[in-house]
C-alpha cells in the first residue's frame, strides 16, 4: 500500500506518467553523454587529428550553420509520422555520426561528418520538447522544468567525467569520451523506443467502424505566419543569455576586470546549482500562457540588471568585480530560467494543433541561430566596452517588451488549468 501511495505521489509530481519519468532518463542521459563529448571535442580535433585552432574554428562554425535546418525538418517530420520513430532515428544518427569521427583524420570528412551530426543534434531538442508537450498535456511547463533541471544535472556530471579522463590526456582518454558519448545515444534510442507514442492531432486517427477516408485539411505554415516568425525573431535576442554566460563571462573577467580568473567556471556551476534548485518551483508561475506572456515584464528587469552589473564589475577591484559578476550571473541565471517558462508555453500557444511540429521547428531556428551569432555579437559587446552592457541591456528590454505585446492577440482565451484537456485540443 505505502510502495502504490510513493507511485501516486510520484505520478503527480511528475507529469506524464511512466513514459514521461522514462524521457527524463532519456534527458539525463543524453546531457551526460553530451557533457562528456562537448568539453573535449575541440580539444580532440586539435591534439588527436593535428588540426590548427583556424580549422577547428571553421568546422564548429559550418557545423553549426548546417545544424540549424534540423529543428524545421525535425518539426515536420514529427508532424507526418510518430514522433518517437522520428526521434529514435534521429538518435541513432548522432551516434553513427560520431562514431565516423574515429575512423578518419582527414579534414573533409570530419567536417562531413560533424555537419552531418549537427542536424539530428538540433532535431532531437525540438522532437524532445514535441513528446513532452504531447505526453503532459495542460501540465506541459511544469515537466519542461523537470527536465531542465534533469538536463544540468547530466550536463554537470558528464562534465566532471570528462575533467577527470581530460587529466590523462591521451588520444585514448578523447576516444573514450567520445565512444561513451556514442553510448549514451544509443541507450536513449532503446529507452525511447520503450515509451508510447502520445496522440498527435496533425495525424489523421479513425475509429473501428469507419469505412470512408476523409481528407485532412492543409495543415498550417508558420512560415506565412508572421506574428509566429516575429516572435521567433525576438526569442533569438533572449536566449543570448547562454552565449553571454557560456563566452561572454569568461572572456569578460579575464580582459576587463580584477576578478580571478577561477572565478569564470565557478559562476557556470553556480548557474547549474541555480537551475536545480529552482526551475521547477519557479514553473508554476507560468503554467498558463497568460501567466507566461506575464513573465516578459520580470524577465526585462533581470536582463537589465545583469547587464547593469556586468558593466558594474569594471568600477572598483577585485572584490567590487566578484561581488558585481557574481550578481550578473545570478541575474542572468534567473533570467534564464524565466525565459525558459516563458518560452517553453508560449511557443506552443501560438503554434495551430495541426502543426505543432512544423512550429516547433521553426521555433527552434531562434536558439540555434543564436549559438551561431550570439558569440559573435557577445564579443562585439566586449570590444566595446562597459558601456555596451546597458546598451545590451536596454534592448533586451525592449525586446521583452515588444513580444510581450506581439502575442497579446494570439493567445488562447482559455488557460490551461483542467486536467482533462490535453495540449493538442488548444491552439
Amino acid at each position: 500500500m505505502d510502495q502504490h501511495r510513493r507511485r501516486a505521489a510520484l505520478a503527480q509530481r511528475i507529469p506524464g506518467g511512466r513514459d514521461g519519468r522514462r524521457m527524463l532518463v532519456v534527458a539525463l542521459i543524453d546531457k551526460t553523454g553530451t557533457g562528456l563529448w562537448a568539453t573535449a571535442a575541440a580539444l580532440y580535433f586539435t591534439h588527436v587529428t593535428g588540426m590548427s585552432l583556424a580549422q577547428v574554428g571553421v568546422l564548429i562554425g559550418i557545423s553549426g550553420g548546417v545544424g540549424i535546418a534540423g529543428a524545421p525538418l525535425a518539426g515536420r517530420l514529427a508532424d507526418r509520422f510518430p514522433v518517437t520513430r522520428v526521434l529514435i532515428a534521429a538518435q541513432l544518427l548522432r551516434a553513427a555520426a560520431l562514431l565516423a569521427l574515429l575512423t578518419t583524420h582527414d579534414y573533409a570528412l570530419l567536417l562531413l561528418c560533424s555537419a552531418l551530426g549537427a542536424l539530428p543534434d538540433r532535431a532531437s531538442n525540438v522532437l524532445t520538447k514535441l513528446y513532452a508537450a504531447r505526453i503532459a498535456g495542460p501540465r506541459r511547463v511544469r515537466y519542461q522544468a523537470f527536465n531542465r533541471t534533469v538536463s544540468n544535472i547530466g550536463w554537470s556530471l558528464g562534465g566532471l567525467g570528462a575533467a577527470a579522463v581530460l587529466t590523462i590526456g591521451t588520444t585514448t582518454a578523447y576516444q573514450v569520451l567520445l565512444i561513451g558519448n556514442v553510448l549514451s545515444y544509443v541507450a536513449i534510442a532503446a529507452l525511447t523506443f520503450r515509451c508510447a507514442e502520445p496522440p498527435s492531432p496533425s495525424r489523421v486517427v479513425t475509429t473501428g467502424d469507419s469505412t470512408t477516408a476523409t481528407t485532412p485539411a492543409k495543415p498550417s505554415n508558420p512560415w506565412r505566419d508572421r506574428t509566429f516568425l516575429l516572435y521567433t525573431a525576438t526569442e533569438a535576442a533572449l536566449f543570448l543569455d547562454d552565449a553571454i554566460l557560456q563566452v561572454g563571462m569568461p572572456l569578460w573577467i579575464v580582459h576587463a576586470t580584477d576578478a580571478p580568473v577561477g572565478l569564470a567556471p565557478l559562476l557556470l556551476v553556480l548557474n547549474s546549482v541555480l537551475v536545480v534548485l529552482f526551475q521547477v518551483p519557479l514553473a508554476r508561475f507560468g503554467a498558463t500562457s497568460t501567466a507566461a506572456r506575464k513573465l516578459l515584464t520580470p524577465l526585462a528587469g533581470l536582463f537589465t540588471a545583469g547587464c547593469l552589473a556586468m558593466s558594474a564589475s569594471t568600477a572598483g577591484g577585485r572584490w567590487t568585480a566578484i561581488a558585481a559578476l557574481t550578481t550578473a550571473a545570478i541575474a542572468l541565471t534567473f533570467a534564464e530560467m524565466i525565459h525558459a517558462i516563458a518560452s517553453w508555453e508560449l511557443s506552443l500557444a501560438l503554434a495551430p494543433a495541426d502543426a505543432q511540429g512544423a512550429y516547433l521547428g521553426v521555433h527552434g531556428l531562434a536558439s540555434s541561430t543564436q549559438r551561431s551569432a550570439g558569440p559573435l555579437l557577445v564579443t562585439a559587446v566586449i570590444a566595446a566596452g562597459p558601456l555596451a552592457w546597458p546598451v545590451l541591456g536596454a534592448g533586451f528590454a525592449a525586446t521583452c517588451f515588444a513580444q510581450h505585446r506581439l502575442v497579446r492577440d494570439r493567445l488562447p482565451a482559455a488557460a490551461l488549468s483542467d486536467p482533462s484537456v490535453t495540449v493538442s485540443e488548444h491552439r
